[in-house]
C-alpha cells in the first residue's frame, strides 16, 4: 500500500479531504482508455461514421447482422462511457495535485475545457458525431461538484444513474420531441453521401454540437455521461484504481454483482420502459467491462502483459480520437473513398481494425522520442501557459 507523503498539514479551503497521497500514473486506467478509444474506432466503422444509407451496399456477408448486434451490445455507448469516467478521474488527479500544493485548479481547468472545446470544433469539421465539445461543457460542472463532500457526491451519482429525465417522462406521461434531431440527421447523411468536404465541414460546424446534444437526450446519455464524469472523479478520490487496501476485493464484488444483473436484463423485454431501462442496462454492461478489466489487470500478470500494449494507445487518446475522425470519414464519406456504399458491417469492422493497427503503429513510433502524444503535449502546454514549471504530471 502506498504510504502518505511527508507534506506539512494544509489548511487550503479548496481541499475536500487532503490525505497527501501521491497520484502516480495509473497504468490500468491508460489500458482502459486505450480499450475505449479502440472500441470507439471499431463501432464508428460499424456505423460507417454516421452514414446510415438507404442505398444498396456492394459487398456484404451473411454474418453482418450478427456482428452488428454483438458489437452494438459490447461497444455502443459503453466505450464513450468509459472514456467519460476516465475523464473524471483525470480531473481529480490534476485537481488534487494542485490542491496538495495549496493552489486552486478551478480557473486553469475551465481554461483547459475551453481548449478541449476548440479541439472539438476541429474534430466536428470532419466527423459530425464529435463528443469533445460536449465533454468540455460537461467537464465544467465538475468544478463546483468537486467542492462537495463525498456523501453529497455519491447522492448526485445515484440520482443521475437512475436516468431522472427518462423516469420523470415515464411517470408523467410527458414526451420529448425528437423530430428536429431526425431532420438534422437526414440532411447531414445526404451531405455525407453526396456533398463535398467543404459542404460537410460547414454543415457539421453549424449543427454538430446541437446534433450531439439532441442525440444525448434521445439516447439517455444526457445525465448518464455526467454521472460517469462524477463517478470517475469519485473513484479517484477514493483511489479505487490503485491496488491497495481492499480495492481488488471491491472490484471482484462489483464484477460478481454486475454479471448476473446483465444476464438477467439481457432476457427481459423492456417494452414501454425501454427509454428508461436501456441506458441503465448499458450502464451495467459498462460497469461489468470496467470491473472485469481492473480485476484481471491486478490479479493476473498475463493480462497485464497483454493489455500493457494498449497503455500508450490510451495515453494519446485525444490524438487517436481526432485521427480516427479524419481517416474514417475520408474512407467512408462520399467526398473520399465512399466506402459507405461498398462494404457491409463485417468488412467495415475489418477496416476499423486496420485503422486501430495503423494508429497503434504510429503511437509506438511517436513514443520512442516523446513523453506524450502530439495533441496531448500541445493541450498540456496550452493548459499551463505562463505557469512555467509549476504544472503537475497527470
Amino acid at each position: 500500500m502506498l504510504q502518505p507523503l511527508q507534506h506539512p498539514p494544509t489548511t487550503n479551503k479548496y481541499i475536500w479531504c487532503s490525505r497527501n497521497l501521491p497520484n502516480t500514473r495509473i497504468d490500468v486506467a491508460d489500458a482502459l482508455r486505450g480499450i475505449a478509444v479502440a472500441g470507439i474506432i471499431l463501432y464508428h466503422s460499424v456505423e460507417h461514421f454516421d452514414i446510415f444509407t438507404q442505398e444498396p451496399i456492394a459487398y456484404t456477408l451473411p454474418c453482418d447482422e450478427m456482428v452488428g448486434k454483438v458489437l452494438a451490445w459490447l461497444l455502443s455507448g459503453k466505450m464513450y462511457g468509459i472514456f467519460a469516467m476516465l475523464f473524471g478521474l483525470s480531473f481529480f488527479i490534476m485537481n488534487d495535485n494542485q490542491q496538495q500544493k495549496g493552489r486552486s485548479f478551478a480557473g486553469r481547468f475551465a481554461w483547459r475545457m475551453c481548449l478541449l472545446f476548440i479541439f472539438g470544433l476541429i474534430n466536428v469539421a470532419f466527423y459530425d458525431g464529435d463528443i469533445l465539445m460536449l465533454y468540455a461543457v460537461y467537464g465544467l460542472l465538475l468544478i463546483p461538484i468537486s467542492y462537495l463532500p463525498s456523501c453529497a457526491v455519491w447522492c448526485i451519482i445515484a440520482l443521475l444513474a437512475i436516468q431522472p429525465v427518462e423516469l420523470i417522462c415515464l411517470l408523467s406521461g410527458a414526451t420529448v420531441d425528437h423530430s428536429t434531431l431526425f431532420e438534422i440527421y437526414e440532411k447531414t447523411i445526404r451531405l455525407h453521401e453526396n456533398g463535398t468536404f467543404m459542404e460537410n465541414a460547414i454543415n457539421n460546424l453549424r449543427y454538430g454540437f446541437e446534433l450531439n446534444l439532441r442525440f444525448n437526450v434521445f439516447s439517455g446519455r444526457l445525465t448518464q455521461l455526467l454521472c460517469l464524469f462524477i463517478l470517475g472523479m469519485q473513484l479517484g478520490r477514493h483511489r479505487f484504481f490503485y491496488n491497495e487496501g481492499h480495492n481488488l476485493r471491491t472490484w471482484h464484488a462489483i464484477l460478481a454483482i454486475s454479471i448476473p444483473v446483465v444476464i438477467v436484463l439481457s432476457f427481459v423485454d423492456f417494452g414501454v420502459l425501454a427509454p428508461w431501462l436501456t441506458p441503465i442496462y448499458n450502464l451495467f454492461i459498462l460497469i461489468m467491462i470496467t470491473s472485469a478489466v481492473v480485476s484481471a489487470w491486478y490479479a493476473f500478470q498475463c493480462v497485464r502483459s497483454a493489455l500493457s500494449h494498449l497503455c500508450f494507445f490510451g495515453r494519446m487518446s485525444l490524438t487517436n480520437y481526432l485521427l480516427q475522425s479524419i481517416i474514417g470519414c475520408f474512407i467512408f464519406c462520399g467526398y473520399g473513398l465512399a466506402c459507405y456504399r461498398l462494404v457491409g458491417i463485417t468488412y467495415a469492422v475489418l477496416i476499423g481494425l486496420a485503422m486501430v493497427i495503423v494508429q497503434y503503429a504510429f503511437g509506438r513510433y511517436w513514443f520512442k522520442n516523446h513523453p506524450r502524444g502530439p495533441l496531448e503535449g500541445l493541450w498540456r502546454k496550452l493548459t499551463w501557459i505562463n505557469i512555467g514549471n509549476s504544472s503537475s504530471e497527470r
